[in-house]
């Protein structure tokens, strides 16, 4: 098969990677790609979200699957558009994938069908926005209804700080027209983690939980960020509380779109607080996380394209899907400045010794025709590794990732050590 990836991150060359293992794959291509993807799959340079020039290239170029990974492509339609033009795509279409595009859809989908998340309220005007941040007190978190890079969450330890985060996207439109409407919430505590699952419309099957790290700076401090780290498994997941997920939280959530006329294929992704009431949803994504995705597909021992063919077809139910035993990490290698402003173009060193006792996923690099890789992006590397344990794993790519520099490169250094990394 011809298989096209649409996305350039790390979490595309991590399912870039899976996927060069499947003897089902004869030609592997990305649009537009990165340094990294480019030694695995032909790069073509589309942006990912151009689903016009996607799609005719798609069909120009016969491709015979197409695997969507990023939220903007999904929530703008491209698999709609895919498959109406004849080429099976993975990934949830537009009126599912609302369920990341719209924070407020989610929510109100979650109060509808009784699937226990925080207490919150939905609004489009300024002031009782701010009426309602003075009522309720802090802290409270105040979240962009729309897509924001992962970034268009506050939580805010007072009232003022909360008024501000809603000002900055109410009226200074910091997230553009994401922030038109805000989504206002009780701040849940306990350990927060992710289940990532397949579904299929129908069935649903859970991968191995993980745990993100998204503040910047070690000590859970500084801003929010993509994510600086993930491990895999989370040690909160234990038995009991998955049990208590599946029944209360991921079933119900696939029943719920499919009753709402919106059934889910693809990779659902729960966010989840493990809150002394119970485990609760904070958010969902309609695809890999990312770094969670490096992460967690580090383990799997079955072919991903029988996999992600299973969930376009509604065949969940008959796939193979194993993992191996162990843990991974994944270790994120950034730009100085990021989540901010941040420089471009720094020469990067120390892939090879890196590689050979970890898998260096690109993230934001590009290749120079000499075969120089470069810093192009926020998030640069995630240097992923797996063990017979967590403690092996987060060493080891500690321990890779040694190897590898770059100008302003920073990381850090408590990831897989702190176990609530969202307080």
């Amino acid at each position: 098969m011809n298989v096209l990836i649409v996305g350039g991150g790390g979490r595309e060359h991590a399912i870039a990677w899976a996927l060069s293992k499947s003897p089902k794959v004869d030609q592997l291509f990305c649009a537009p790609g990165n340094g990294g993807i480019a030694a695995l799959a032909q790069c073509v340079p589309i942006p990912a979200t151009d689903v016009d020039a996607m799609v005719a290239w798609a069909c120009d170029n016969g491709m015979d699957f197409v695997v969507v990974a990023p939220d903007d492509p999904l929530a703008l339609g491209m698999v709609d558009a895919l498959e109406a033009a004849g080429i099976p795509a993975f990934g949830p279409r537009a009126d599912a994938a609302i369920v990341e595009a719209s924070k407020s859809f989610s929510k109100n989908l979650m109060q509808k069908y009784h699937i226990p998340t925080a207490k919150h309220q939905t609004f489009t005007e300024l002031e009782p926005a701010l009426a309602y941040v003075e009522a309720q007190g802090a802290p409270i978190v105040v979240k962009a209804d729309g897509l924001a890079l992962g970034k268009g969450v506050v939580v805010a330890q007072t009232v003022d700080e909360a008024r501000e985060a809603v000002r900055a996207m109410m009226l200074d439109h910091r997230f553009g027209d994401a922030g038109a409407k805000v989504v206002i919430e009780a701040c849940m505590t306990g350990p927060e983690l992710t289940v990532l699952a397949f579904c299929d419309g129908e069935h649903l099957v859970p991968m191995p939980s993980s745990q993100d790290h998204k503040r910047a700076f070690d000590g859970n401090q500084g801003p929010n960020t993509g994510g600086m780290g993930a491990i895999c498994p989370s040690p909160n997941y234990t038995p009991e509380v998955a049990g208590r997920c599946m029944e209360e939280i991921f079933l119900p959530t696939v029943a719920a779109l499919k009753a709402e006329g919106r059934p889910f294929h693809g990779v659902l992704y729960f966010g989840l607080m493990l809150t002394p009431d119970g485990p609760k949803v904070v958010e969902y994504n309609a695809r890999f996380g990312d770094p969670e995705c490096q992460a967690v597909l580090s383990l799997l021992d079955s072919d991903l394209l029988d996999i992600m063919l299973a969930c376009r077809n509604g065949t969940l139910d008959q796939a193979d899907i194993r993992w191996k035993d162990g843990a991974a990490c994944c270790l994120v290698l950034a730009s100085g400045g990021y989540p901010g402003s941040y420089a471009k173009g720094y020469p990067i060193t120390g892939l090879e010794e890196a590689g050979r006792s970890a898998v260096v996923f690109h993230a934001g690099t590009s290749l120079d025709r000499d075969g120089t890789v470069r810093t192009s992006g926020g998030r640069v590397l995630g240097v992923t590794a797996t063990g017979p344990d967590l403690d092996a794993a987060i060493g080891g790519a500690y321990a890779a990732a040694a190897h590898i520099h770059f100008q302003d490169m920073f990381f850090r250094s408590d990831i897989g050590r702190v176990w609530n990394p969202n307080p």
